[in-house]
């Protein structure tokens, strides 16, 4: 089929008139004869350019706030290994103490916590039964 060569350039009248939305179309700045200016199409390029940069721009600053926290949570972890360095030694300095007193008064202290447990042990039995 042969065709007129004017309605084969000429898209306006095949695609119609853009709707008007605020948001950028490929129908942006089509002028009767199918071509798009320079201009708008360097405006979109240009807003493109600055959603782009705004987006490193967050990234930067996200990053820039994590390694800020890395920072200081290595800072807290090395505060909190030489507190539990230094509990560690009171612990153990405390544990040796309360062996040399145990190994002083003899088998004492373990007759105490056997009579103790009994007793306990003879209250609870007593206290359950009678409910």
């Amino acid at each position: 089929r042969a065709r007129a060569p004017g309605l084969l350039r000429d898209r306006s009248t095949l695609l119609g008139t853009p709707p008007i939305s605020g948001r950028s179309s490929p129908f942006d700045g089509i002028q009767v004869n199918g071509h798009r200016y320079a201009d708008d199409l360097e405006g979109q390029n240009d807003e493109a350019l600055e959603g782009l940069s705004s987006k490193v721009k967050q990234l930067k600053d996200l990053t820039i706030g994590i390694g800020n926290e890395v920072r200081e949570s290595t800072i807290q972890l090395s505060q909190m290994n030489d507190a539990f360095a230094e509990t560690g030694s009171i612990l153990s300095g405390t544990f040796r103490r309360m062996n040399n007193m145990a190994s002083k008064q003899g088998c004492r202290w373990l007759w105490y916590i056997v009579f103790l447990v009994v007793v306990f042990w003879f209250f609870i039995v007593t206290w359950w039964f009678r409910r």
